[in-house]
């Protein structure tokens, strides 16, 4: 495993009293953290602090953090990154991972999860969560974002490929299903 004294993470995150409650979370295991809650100060504090890790939340106020892993990748080729998101699902991960995120965690999860995708070691099963199948409502919710990313977020001309009402669709898109 990675030593993490004195190793510099930086959390683009925009929800203030999360941010504040990993950054005291890592700091007590030694990591050096700063914190970015927008796209531009993520950019700058990344070519002047850079971080050996970075965790980027997916929904950044009204931007995706899907488009900062590729200008953060090209600032710094040797970060590990992980893509931490309240918003999961398939489609997402493939495109982060495709971007050049190293690692891609759905929230809720344990700070022994964060760690061991900070670091690449995720051969330590009791950091997994378990695995369950996913209910109809979750696999037709996953369909319908991979669908969705397929047309570049056009939710018209998602909702024809799907054969569904653009409302119908709007409807199913606000009623995240649980993973179980």
């Amino acid at each position: 495993m990675i030593e993490l004294a004195n190793k510099k993470l930086l959390i683009i995150e925009d929800d203030i009293s999360f941010a504040n409650a990993l950054t005291n979370n890592m700091q007590r295991r030694k990591l050096i953290v700063r914190h970015a809650a927008d796209s531009a100060s993520a950019l700058e504090i990344s070519a002047l602090f850079v971080p050996d890790f970075i965790l980027l939340d997916l929904k950044l106020g009204r931007t995706s953090g899907l488009a900062l892993i590729e200008p953060l990748r090209e600032m710094l080729p040797n970060v590990r990154m992980v893509l931490l998101t309240g918003y999961a699902s398939i489609a997402t991960a493939v495109d982060a991972i495709k971007k050049g995120a190293d690692d891609y965690l759905p929230k809720p999860t344990n700070t022994a999860a964060i760690i061991a995708a900070l670091t690449g070691d995720n051969t330590d099963n009791d950091t997994a969560l378990p695995v369950t199948p996913m209910s109809p409502s979750r696999l037709e919710w996953e369909h319908i974002q991979k669908t969705l990313q397929e047309n570049h977020g056009n939710i018209s001309m998602t909702a024809r490929a799907l054969g569904l009402h653009r409302r119908t669709l709007q409807r199913k898109l606000d009623k995240k299903p649980s993973i179980r």
